[in-house]
């Protein structure tokens, strides 16, 4: 689950009886590294030295969870007896069983089991950002981290559920949030390149829940999954084209990572092809109008709020976030029952909201 989610809804106690849960892009302007605007949520950090005679070595430091707003990663619960009806095989015979099976062994081939290896190169590359350009990076690894290990727990949550009602899919469950804890994983270790750290069992305890209903689930974790998959392959290609602003090496594994947000989106999209109730009448054309409005908005105003990590890695900011938008906008309609008009109107209405928010 990729960092630009849907932050709206006022979150719940997880204590509930639910539970717990080539590109076109080039054609950007690669700008300037030496200036930077931080816009930090997080609490700041200390490290610890040693206080031997030898060189002092930086401690390991727990980083504080970010300071929860609206537009903060979230973590997500829902109706799991819902979710239990929905994908009974004897209830419901919308259910496609051969395409599920067929999506659980490209999930079982898993692709990017030895993608994720770290080397000395990430170490090195964090060292070498310092100041303003450093507290950002610490920021967007943190934030990243939050919401893919969100996915981890509530897909998790979900395999273990519906195992008995619909065991293909239950495995499917497991096995993204395989996926989701590798990410997450893998962002931590970066954390550590900075000598930080999050303590991801005490988020799991300590972070409130925001419920949704499953057709909501549905609708916002498409969304996320997908716009997830733009950000990071255009942040790839972008970065190939031009690797003076490949600072830290993160974002050389963007190109298979984005594969498995496709993947996932994949998989929710055949979810919903199996409840058309969803998908087909006026109501889910609302909603889906709704989600798309939320995703982007959050994102857009996210990372206007923290312009100096695109322009650090040589990105325009809104041209990046028009870009992700208008290619997630495409993709969705192929499975949404309506989705937004893009057009330039759009971006001024959007780029009023974040005038409005920045006063």
């Amino acid at each position: 689950m990729a960092a630009a989610e849907l932050s709206i809804i006022k979150p719940i106690n997880p204590t509930t009886k639910f539970g717990r849960p080539t590109s076109k892009f080039n054609t950007l302007r690669p700008h300037s590294p030496s200036h930077f605007r931080v816009f930090a949520t997080s609490q700041p950090t200390t490290t610890t030295t040693s206080s031997s005679a030898t060189k002092p070595r930086p401690k390991k430091s727990v980083k504080t969870a970010i300071k929860e707003t609206l537009l903060t990663p979230r973590f997500y619960t829902t109706d799991f007896d819902e979710m239990e009806r929905l994908f009974n095989t004897e209830i419901n015979k919308n259910l496609n069983q051969s395409e599920f099976e067929a999506l659980l062994n490209e999930f079982k081939t898993d692709y990017n089991q030895t993608h994720f290896v770290r080397n000395p190169e990430f170490k090195e590359a964090a060292d070498k950002i310092e100041g303003p350009l450093r507290q950002i990076f610490v920021e967007f690894l943190e934030r990243s981290c939050t919401a893919e290990f969100s996915g981890f727990l509530l897909y998790k949550e979900l395999g273990r559920r519906l195992k008995k009602t619909n065991p293909v899919v239950a495995e499917i469950f497991s096995l993204m949030s395989r996926d989701e804890a590798r990410h997450a994983g893998f962002l931590n270790k970066g954390l550590s390149d900075f000598n930080l750290a999050l303590d991801l069992g005490f988020l799991t305890k300590a972070r409130k829940y925001t419920f949704f209903k499953p057709k909501f689930i549905f609708y916002a974790t498409y969304l996320s999954e997908k716009i997830g998959y733009w950000r990071y392959i255009t942040i790839y290609r972008h970065l190939k084209a031009n690797p003076q602003f490949q600072v830290y090496p993160i974002f050389k594994y963007f190109e298979n990572w984005c594969q498995d947000e496709n993947r996932h989106g994949d998989f929710f999209s055949a979810l919903m092809k199996a409840q058309p109730q969803f998908l087909n009448d006026w109501k889910a054309k609302l909603w889906a109008r709704f989600f798309c409005l939320s995703v982007y908005v959050t994102m857009y105003l996210n990372d206007c709020q923290r312009t100096a990590f695109y322009e650090g890695i040589g990105l325009s900011t809104k041209e990046f976030d028009m870009h992700v938008i208008i290619e997630t906008n495409r993709t969705t309609a192929r499975i949404f029952p309506a989705v937004l008009d893009v057009r330039p109107e759009f971006k001024r209405k959007l780029d009023r909201m974040v005038e409005i928010n920045r006063s």
